[in-house]
């Protein structure tokens, strides 16, 4: 079988707290591990979407409008829907998952996630992965 998720990869949780949020794959993990023994990934998502942002608004204000909040989780494959859109944001180096075993370490890493779709949200690019979705 063809390995279609692979990183980069946007996809939309479909289970959980975070049902109907877009994420990214930043790791894929397909034969499982020993405490996880099926196929599953790390993703990081968006928690909460940016607004929208209009020409008149002030620099303060359009600042404020350009917030991300994420999460980073490893989720199952079955709860996951792939979409044809890539994010090419590199957070192999920020996120790991070593990082999602301490507090700390989690808090930090997902800081860093949030300083780079931030920046990639100020882009223009990628404009689809941070609209919520419309269903």
């Amino acid at each position: 079988m063809v390995k279609f998720l692979k990183p980069n990869k946007a996809v939309i949780v479909l289970q959980g707290r975070y049902a109907g949020r877009k994420a990214v794959i930043v790791k894929s993990f397909d034969d499982g591990t020993r405490d996880r023994p099926y196929g599953h990934c790390l993703v990081a998502g968006i928690k909460k979407y940016p607004n929208k942002v209009i020409r008149k608004d002030s620099s303060k204000k359009t600042a404020k409008k350009s917030r991300v909040k994420c999460f980073l989780k490893l989720v199952n494959y079955q709860h996951l829907m792939p979409t044809r859109y890539t994010l090419d944001v590199d957070l192999k180096d920020v996120v790991s998952v070593d990082s999602l075993q301490g507090k700390d370490k989690k808090v930090f890493a997902c800081k860093a996630t949030k300083e780079k779709l931030e920046e990639r949200f100020k882009t223009g690019k990628n404009r689809w992965f941070f609209t919520k979705l419309r269903f």
